[in-house]
């Protein structure tokens, strides 16, 4: 896993969760997009830009919120879990801090693609010790549009403009959605792969909806970059948030 993760930049590991928890989780999941779709508001998380629309055949949406734990127990206990936080530990260390979650379901046929990009771009840390923990609910392969990395990807380090909404010279030009390893999975399996790996997804053309929580971490001897405006709730998971300070975790300062 460590050895896949550091040549790669990603690793799955699999069967983190029971199928009596999936159970519990998937119709948690199914409860809180019927929620969502009841609230009235935007919840169309398609990615709205021409590297997009390079990748789709139709009309998509993807249906997203962000922090599930703030719907449900059930989801708190998932993101709190000590195998999860294990696997990650071998990843990042002993300190481990959430940084956000999100939901993510691609509904079948018209699920959303998301062109190849880089996730420091939209929350930097200063050691990019970020990882994302993609929990997956349903099984997922290429037809339901899967994750894509390209394996080794996160040597390349931050590249600018790297956040998916624009054509990149030396990396876009280099580097197809299409030629990115596949990453197949079956429920209960865990993503994990580093904040600079290139990744993306293809169109969900099945028949089957794609559904997946994404858990966003960071190490508590690393810091997010000051400024920085994207959610953040700076949750420790395990061990101490060693930057902490009374204006950085009280938001009305």
């Amino acid at each position: 896993m460590v050895s896949d993760f550091k040549e790669k930049g990603f690793c799955v590991k699999n069967s983190v969760f029971t199928p009596e928890v999936l159970h519990t989780l998937s119709s948690e999941f199914d409860r809180i997009v019927s929620q969502l779709q009841e609230s009235g508001e935007n919840i169309n998380a398609r990615w709205g830009s021409e590297l997009t629309k390079d990748i789709e055949q139709s009309e998509t949406q993807v249906i997203h919120t962000h922090n599930v734990q703030s719907y449900s127990a059930e989801m708190m206990a998932m993101i709190q879990s000590k195998i999860l936080l294990d696997n990650v530990e071998k990843l990042i260390g002993p300190d481990i801090i959430l940084h956000h979650s999100k939901l993510f379901l691609k509904p079948p046929g018209k699920g959303s693609a998301f062109p190849l990009h880089q996730d420091w771009s939209y929350f930097p840390t200063e050691k990019n010790s970020m990882i994302a923990a993609v929990i997956h609910l349903t099984e997922s392969d290429e037809e339901m549009g899967c994750m894509r990395i390209i394996p080794g990807s996160h040597r390349l380090g931050q590249i600018e403009k790297t956040d998916g909404h624009s054509f990149v010279k030396g990396v876009h030009d280099r580097y197809q959605l299409e030629d990115a390893e596949p990453i197949i999975a079956n429920p209960g399996d865990v993503v994990f792969f580093h904040c600079c790996s290139l990744h993306g997804s293809m169109q969900n053309v099945s028949k089957r909806p794609r559904k997946t929580v994404l858990v966003q971490l960071y190490s508590g001897t690393d810091r997010v970059v000051e400024g920085n405006r994207h959610t953040n709730v700076q949750l420790v998971l395990r061990g101490r948030n060693h930057f902490a300070t009374r204006s950085s975790v009280d938001t009305s300062f």
